[in-house]
């Protein structure tokens, strides 16, 4: 009987060190897709506002509101996307 009893202890140790292991295994899952996700913001977050920090630059917009930015690169839009050079076609599909 005791022998019984041992092997389900032993059993039972082992169920619970494996449902332990699967509950660290999701946390690291979740973790690292966290950790994913901000850094593709972070990333995001950068290069907004470096386009945007050109688009002051060159456009000398700095005065004007976002409506009036929004207008302004509304109008030069067709023509940029029209002209663009090969090497910078097609790098991100055209959200209209």
């Amino acid at each position: 009987m005791k022998k019984d009893t041992s092997k389900d202890n032993n059993l039972n140790d082992i169920n619970k060190k494996i449902n332990l292991l699967k509950t660290k295994k999701e946390n690291l899952k979740k973790e690292i897709e966290y950790k994913n996700k901000q850094n593709y913001r972070k990333e995001r977050a950068r290069r907004l506002i470096e386009t945007g920090a050109l688009a002051e630059k060159y456009f000398e917009i700095s005065n004007l509101t976002i409506d009036e930015r929004e207008k302004l690169f509304k109008m030069f839009s067709p023509f940029i996307i029209g002209n663009k050079p090969k090497e910078f076609k097609n790098n991100y599909p055209n959200k209209e």
